[in-house]
C-alpha cells in the first residue's frame, strides 16, 4: 500500500517521491508500461503479481497522476494504463536505476561504454529479438519528431552511440572510457553505405542522448543523410531497457545496433559492438534478409 508522508517530511521532495513510487511493484509497473504493456492481464502475467495487489498499485499510480486509464473496449468497458507526462518524467530515474545496478550490483563497478559478452546487461540486450517496440516518437535533428521505426521500409536499423565530439566538447577523460571512441566513424560508415541500405529497402536511424540541436550541427558538418534521433528523455532506452553509462553528468547510450521489422519487432541485435565496420556490414546483411 502507498505510504503517507510524515509531517516532518512534508517539504522533502525525496520523501514525497518515495510515497508515490518507492514501492517494488509501483516501480515495476512504470517499467512495464514504458515497455508497452498496458493492460491488466498483460501486467499480471509479466509481473506474476496477485490481482488484488495489482489493482491497489494501479489505482495508486492513477490517483498519483503517474498513470491514466484509457478505455480500449466498450461493453464491458476495459481500460489500458498509460503513462502520463508525470509518469514519462520518471523514465530517466528508471534508466538511472538500471544503469546503477548494471554497474554496481550486476557488474564490478567499472565505468565502461561497452560490456562483457557474458554480462547481465549483454544477456538482457541480446534477448531483445522478438520484443516489439511500443509506439513512440523522438525528437529528430531534421526538426519535429519521428517514429524510430520507418513504417514504409521493410526493415529499420537503429544504431545507438554514446556521443559525437561536435559541436559540443566531450567530457574530460572520455577517450579513457572503454567503448566511447568511434561515434563519428560509425556515422560516417553508415553514411557511406546509405545508398546500399536504401536500395535494399532498409531505413537507417542513429540514436544518442545528445540534444537535437547538437545532432543537427553534427549532421550538417558530416553530410548525414538519415535522421539522428535524440533519446535525451530516455523513452527509447526505457522501452527496450537499452544499456547506458554515465559520463559528463549525463546518461549516454552504449553502442548497440538493432534491426527491426515493419511490425516493430526486434529481429537482430549486436551488443557489445567491438568492430564497427563489421557491425555496419552485418546490419546491412540482416536488413536485406528482412526485405528479401
Amino acid at each position: 500500500m502507498a505510504r503517507s508522508v510524515p509531517e516532518r517530511d512534508a517539504a522533502c521532495a525525496v520523501a514525497q517521491a518515495a510515497a508515490v513510487i518507492g514501492d517494488w511493484w509501483s516501480l515495476l509497473l512504470v517499467r512495464e508500461t514504458a515497455r508497452g504493456r498496458y493492460r491488466f492481464d498483460e501486467l499480471q502475467h509479466e509481473l506474476d503479481i496477485s490481482r488484488k495487489v495489482l489493482t491497489e498499485r494501479l489505482n495508486h499510480l492513477v490517483d498519483s497522476g503517474v498513470l491514466e486509464k484509457v478505455p480500449y473496449q466498450q461493453g464491458p468497458v476495459r481500460y489500458e494504463y498509460r503513462l502520463t507526462d508525470t509518469g514519462r518524467a520518471l523514465l530517466p530515474v528508471l534508466v538511472s536505476m538500471q544503469d546503477w545496478a548494471d554497474r554496481w550490483l550486476l557488474g564490478d563497478g567499472t565505468l565502461t561504454a561497452s560490456a562483457d559478452e557474458h554480462s547481465a546487461e549483454a544477456h538482457r540486450v541480446l534477448g531483445l529479438p522478438g520484443t516489439r517496440l511500443p509506439r513512440l516518437v523522438l525528437p529528430a535533428h531534421t526538426g519535429g519528431e519521428l517514429d524510430p521505426v520507418d513504417a514504409q521500409a521493410a526493415a529499420t536499423v537503429l544504431f545507438c552511440y554514446p556521443a559525437t565530439g561536435r559541436p559540443s566538447p566531450l567530457p574530460d577523460g572520455w577517450a579513457d572510457i572503454p567503448g566511447t571512441v568511434g561515434c563519428t566513424l560509425e556515422n560516417r560508415l553508415f553514411r557511406d553505405a546509405y545508398g546500399d541500405f536504401t536500395a535494399a529497402g532498409v531505413a537507417v536511424r542513429g540514436v544518442s542522448t545528445q540534444r537535437p540541436d547538437e545532432q543537427r550541427a553534427f549532421a550538417g558538418s558530416e553530410g548525414i543523410p538519415f535522421p539522428l534521433l535524440s533519446d535525451m528523455d530516455t523513452r527509447l532506452s526505457a522501452a527496450l531497457r537499452l544499456p547506458t553509462f554515465r559520463a559528463g553528468q549525463g546518461l549516454r547510450l552504449k553502442r548497440a545496433v538493432l534491426v527491426l521489422d515493419r511490425e516493430r519487432a526486434v529481429r537482430h541485435v549486436q551488443f557489445p559492438v567491438t568492430d564497427i565496420p563489421a557491425a555496419v556490414r552485418t546490419a546491412l546483411r540482416q536488413g536485406r534478409q528482412l526485405s528479401g
